[in-house]
């Protein structure tokens, strides 16, 4: 199999965005349709503002894509497996350039943004029970095997992070559920369960959740509407243009960002709320594409908070408050005020968060 591609239309709803092409110096170049500029939105306001023109992206922080493109592909877990598939078709995933790999995602990946032509992979991808997807997860992840790889990626949405997941469908709707690592706890689905009730207690807006079969922990997916329609979803990874490793965003951009995009000072409280929340729960792994913004046709909302989870292995926050790792509740105060909150309001939601987990 070769895959020879080099440029994507990119789709919305089946309507042309625009077109990303190869341009010179192994750098993406995209346009806007010019229909979709009379008709449709910025899909990435701070870099791909909605106007005539060709766009060039740098060759850092993406290795010469757009943030808002590189959201779609997979990272992690999704990558991982994306990789092995490759392999069993001779392909190098570290050869192939941005385009090439979104056209792999094509229609399969999550949120409303599309790549065609798709480059279809072969191979089974059978829908399994949720303790085979585990088992089965857990050998590809040993490297036990290969073997299985193609149903796990199929499965997993191109998502991201450390832990297996995979998309679920039942009669209450449409879930992520995430399994055991390796490195996890037997339980790790409860905890993670018990870990969104603390943050729903002490006023985080997460997503609906559950255990399912009493031990994998799954959360309802925000990249769709009621009706099952696909959502435009960017992270501040994307829309900022913050690489992941290293970690360097601080959560003044954050909220600045918060700000800027919704408009709304309630979302700006919302983020500074779970700023608080990871610091004293303990979430370290808040890195830039844990924070994501959903554009419903233009207007843009902060999504609710996800993959909360009692993450110290760093040792400290992936994304600093008021430029330090290990923060005072005085530097969150700031962070805050600099975003026009009062210190009184910031104040008050210190306190209301430290209530429910220090009770």
């Amino acid at each position: 199999m070769t895959i020879n591609i080099r440029h994507v239309n990119v789709m919305y709803h089946g309507h042309k965005v625009g077109t990303l092409s190869m341009g010179n110096h192994s750098c993406c170049q995209f346009e806007y349709d010019t229909i979709w500029l009379r008709e449709g939105f910025s899909i990435s306001p701070l870099h791909l503002p909605l106007k005539t023109g060709l766009f060039s992206a740098q060759w850092q922080p993406f290795r010469g894509n757009f943030g808002v493109f590189e959201d779609s592909l997979p990272g992690g877990y999704g990558e991982y497996l994306l990789r092995k598939v490759l392999r069993r078709e001779s392909i190098d995933y570290s050869s192939l350039t941005p385009v090439q790999r979104l056209s792999i995602v094509g229609t399969s990946g999550m949120g409303a943004l599309c790549y065609v032509p798709e480059s279809k992979l072969a191979g089974n991808t059978t829908s399994l029970p949720l303790d085979n997807m585990q088992a089965l997860a857990l050998e590809v992840l040993s490297e036990k095997t290969d073997e299985g790889s193609e149903i796990l990626m199929a499965g997993s949405g191109n998502s991201g992070g450390a832990r297996p997941k995979c998309l679920y469908s039942d009669a209450e709707g449409h879930w992520l559920v995430k399994f055991r690592h390796h490195f996890d706890p037997a339980d790790i689905g409860q905890q993670e369960y018990h870990y969104n009730e603390l943050a729903r207690q002490a006023g985080i807006d997460v997503p609906e959740f559950k255990l399912m079969e009493g031990k994998y922990f799954a959360t309802r997916r925000f990249d769709l509407d009621e009706h099952g329609e696909r959502l435009h979803v960017a992270t501040a990874s994307g829309l900022l243009n913050e690489p992941l490793t290293p970690p360097k965003m601080d959560y003044h951009s954050l909220l600045q960002l918060t700000g800027y995009l919704t408009q709304s000072p309630d979302a700006v409280e919302q983020q500074f709320r779970r700023m608080v929340f990871n610091h004293y729960a303990r979430n370290y792994d808040d890195h830039a594409r844990n924070f994501s913004f959903i554009c419903r046709d233009g207007r843009w909302e902060l999504s609710p908070a996800y993959d909360l989870t009692n993450d110290q292995t760093l040792g400290e926050h992936a994304t600093t408050v008021n430029f330090k790792g290990m923060p005072s509740d005085e530097d969150m105060i700031t962070v805050g005020m600099n975003t026009k909150m009062t210190r009184k309001r910031c104040q008050q939601i210190v306190d209301e968060v430290k209530s429910v987990l220090n009770p």
